[in-house]
């Protein structure tokens, strides 16, 4: 072969070899980046082309793929969401143009068909001929519960989140984030409809996107001297009969710092009074003093054994990981055994604390998903409840709970429901550049009924609800967290 023909030879070679690797790059390395941008109208129109799953709970169907209104429209199948802004921050929101939020996002393999659970119904779709279909997501969401906890949060204005449990299995019966919003409008075919909702959204103050539930860390304030009170109880350190200062302040270790009840006023007419009624009237002084005697170390794995400190975990939407913050010195550590300083947790979390009481000291994974379905409605998986390792005693349990129905009892009546039982710890924290004057947070964590819990609660009202700086827990939190144990129960709320 000549000279010609090999140089010929060869640039033809070094020519295939680049297709090659070019088609490789982009069908190998680059195909996943591809096919989720959102440019690529071949894959939008081929996820639109067939019918995506539902979103279900308790019998209702939340969120379902319906055939496009619009005869001339590209795209076959179109979301839609039933009661929107009620089960928003669970379902999320499904737009051509913005993605997906909640457990459309979360979800996507089971709802869009690609999940390895649904493999043998896809070999029988092409064999069959039948359209493909994604597979249906069943919620542990009770619809009664949900719309008992958005409805008591929206119409008096709030802005917070209520999250509700089942103590035994860890199912999530409730998650509502206020103010809320409306996902329909991104899920329109129309470019215009939905850049308009999605502007609207982006600005709207306080944020309708975030769903506080899971999204958003908050100082605690006395709901977290539950986690205290249970370190110090395992430790041997008190007992509801106990004498503890009685002061209304008492000054920080290792600092001039005063700290002060509540109220400013002392937590007794002597020096002492039993711890019990230190816990029913929330005095800071005692648990200030108790964090400091049980120690950083206890105090910490106290927390994460409830929880704290894990940032992997899912429901299967992300949830944001609570902290304890830094314990560096005694001042710290004692206000921190009040919930204040760098503790920072979500709602979800406060009501694992409050559910982990009811079920005897053994928190559960939480978890939202109660059954994975076939396009046909066969349940093709189900979620078991998940025991993870007993963050407290039996004993120690029982003792919270008798001190939790001395708190519900010593504080306001309004919304307690004839015959029940509560259990309970209440909330004012404050937060903020300027703590003294900023409206506080309002908490209400409890279970019940007692002795036989059905459900854990925890309500946050951001910034005072409609009280400003005169809220508390009591005032603002608990009977939001009240009707929400009555619609568990069968009652109004």
């Amino acid at each position: 072969m000549n000279t010609p023909l090999r140089r010929v030879s060869l640039a033809v070679m070094v020519l295939v070899l680049l297709l090659l690797g070019q088609a490789t790059w982009i069908q190998v390395v680059k195909a996943d980046e591809y096919r989720a941008d959102p440019r690529n109208a071949r894959v939008l129109l081929d996820e639109y082309s067939r019918q995506r799953g539902q979103i279900s709970a308790g019998g209702e169907v939340l969120a379902q793929s319906v055939e496009s209104p619009d005869p001339g429209d590209r795209l076959r199948y179109q979301r839609q969401y039933t009661d929107g802004p009620l089960y928003a921050p669970v379902t999320g929101y499904y737009s051509q143009i913005y993605g997906a939020g909640g457990m459309e996002r979360a979800m996507d393999p089971v709802l869009n068909g690609s999940d390895d659970r649904l493999f043998v119904r896809r070999i029988s779709d092409a064999i069959t001929g039948r359209d493909p279909a994604g597979g249906n997501v069943v919620l542990s969401i009770d619809p009664r519960i949900q719309r008992a906890a958005y409805e008591a949060m929206a119409r008096r204005g709030y802005q917070g989140s209520v999250v509700a449990i089942r103590p035994q299995t860890g199912e999530i019966l409730a998650m509502v984030s206020t103010p809320s919003y409306d996902p329909n409008p991104l899920a329109s075919h129309n470019g215009e409809t939905q850049e308009e909702a999605w502007e609207s959204l982006n600005e709207a103050e306080p944020p309708r996107l975030t769903n506080r539930a899971l999204s958003e860390t908050y100082p605690p304030g006395s709901t977290f001297k539950i986690v205290t009170t249970a370190a110090a109880l395992e430790a041997g350190a008190i007992s509801p009969q106990s004498p503890v200062t009685a002061a209304p302040r008492i000054t920080l270790p290792d600092s001039t710092t005063q700290l002060e009840n509540y109220d400013g006023k002392p937590c007794g007419p002597g020096a002492t009074v039993p711890f019990a009624t230190a816990f029913a009237k929330s005095c800071n002084g005692p648990f200030a003093q108790l964090a400091v005697q049980v120690g950083a170390e206890r105090m910490r794995a106290t927390a994460s054994s409830l929880g704290f400190g894990n940032p992997g975990l899912t429901v299967p939407m992300p949830v944001q990981a609570s902290e304890l913050g830094d314990l560096a010195d005694g001042a710290s550590l004692a206000q921190s055994g009040i919930g204040q300083r760098d503790v920072r947790l979500t709602p979800l979390q406060n009501a694992r604390i409050a559910s982990t009481v009811a079920n005897g000291g053994v928190p559960l994974t939480p978890n939202a998903i109660a059954q994975i379905q076939g396009q046909d409605l066969s349940t093709v998986d189900t979620t078991e409840p998940d025991r993870l390792a007993r963050a407290f005693s039996q004993s120690t349990a029982d003792t919270l709970t008798q001190l939790m129905i001395g708190s519900e009892n010593n504080g306001s009546a309004e919304g307690k429901i004839p015959g029940v039982q509560i259990a309970s710890k209440t909330g004012t924290a404050e937060w903020g550049g300027s703590p003294k004057t900023n409206p506080p947070h309002t908490w209400y964590d409890a279970f019940g009924p007692v002795p036989n819990p059905q459900i854990a609660v925890s309500v946050i009202v951001e910034r005072g609800g409609n009280r400003g700086e005169e809220a508390t827990g009591g005032s603002v939190a608990a009977p939001i967290g009240r009707a929400v144990i009555a619609a568990a129960l069968g009652g109004n709320s």
